[in-house]
Parts: structure tokens; sequence; C-alpha cells
């Protein structure tokens, strides 16, 4: 991962203001293809933000999700999600209703809704996951497994749900029941 430092150039006409003292955050680079990878309920999922980075604000993933993929019904008890989708297509349920998502689509779950997505398409889909405020990078960062290079993720029924279930709860994500979408 790659860092970049700016600095504020301070200019004689310019007034002279006290946050202008004050030491800044690091402009951060990512390259594609770079972050912290993890597998988790079948997906593919790439850090590119995590909370020690932005100060606790925001939290940046980058989501692969396989044809039939994507995780159970859960709710953020306290981060807003957001979905953007690069390619393929995805549902999204939240509040009883369930979107066909396309490429360029967004969508924005409050906290406490209970959703999911799910690809019911043939071909890999390809998302940007944003969390506000930060934190639930640190989620699956703990309860995703490192992945192996040249295979698939493992489906979901293949991870050990209670330890995912229990990690999930610790960063105020829960499961929730199908029938409170």
């Amino acid at each position: 991962m790659s860092q970049s430092t700016t600095s504020h150039a301070h200019s004689h006409d310019a007034p002279d203001h006290e946050h202008a003292h004050r030491p800044t955050r690091d402009v951060l680079h990512v390259p594609a293809g770079e972050g912290r990878h993890v597998w988790l309920s079948g997906d593919a999922y790439t850090v590119k933000l995590t909370h020690e980075e932005s100060g606790g604000s925001l939290t940046l993933l980058e989501a692969s999700v396989p044809p039939g993929g994507g995780p159970p019904l859960h709710i953020h008890a306290d981060a807003d999600e957001a979905f953007y989708l690069l390619s393929g297509e995805l549902d999204i349920t939240a509040r009883e209703r369930t979107y066909a998502v396309r490429p360029g689509d967004f969508v924005f779950i409050p906290k406490g809704t209970a959703h999911r997505f799910r690809n019911n398409g043939i071909h890999t889909a390809r998302q940007l996951l944003l969390f506000s405020p930060s934190g639930v990078d640190r989620f699956f960062l703990e309860a995703g497994t490192p992945p192996v290079p040249g295979t698939p993720p493992p489906p979901p029924e293949a991870e050990d749900l209670p330890r995912v279930v229990a990690i999930g709860e610790r960063h105020h994500l829960f499961q929730a029941a199908e029938d409170s979408r």
C-alpha cells in the first residue's frame, strides 16, 4: 500500500488561521488490486480504507460477489452502509423491498436496517461498500479468512458460523431473522 503525505503551503497573503498549524492525516493512495484481502460468506473483500486510516469517519471495501454469493440478512447497529455497483448485478433487500441493482446504481442503507445482497446472476458482481462511521473493517479483517490465489472463496456453509456471528456481535453487526426485513 503506498501512502503520500501532503503539506499545506502557507501564503503570506492568507490569514494565519489556527487550523493551518495542526497536523493533518496522510493522503492515502491504494492502487488497484491492493489492500487487505479476506474471504467471508463466500465473497472476496478488499479493505481499501480502515477505521484507523480515516480517523474513524469512513470504511471502504471492494467486494467480489460470485453467482449465488452474498451475506445473510444482517444489521449494522451503528454504521450506515452504502453500495455502489461496479459490474454484474445484485439484488439488495431492505425493509421488505428488493432492489435490482445494476452497474452505476447506488443504494444507501441506514444503520439499524436489516438488509442483505445476493448475486442472482451468472457473472461475478463487483461493488464498493462504504460504511460511516468506520469500524466495520475490523469485523471483516477478524472474521474473514486469508484468500488462496487461484481458488474461489469457499461457500458460506464452509464457515464456522458461530465464530463469525460472535465476532459480528463484538463489532455491532447482528444476524437478522429472514422475516424481520
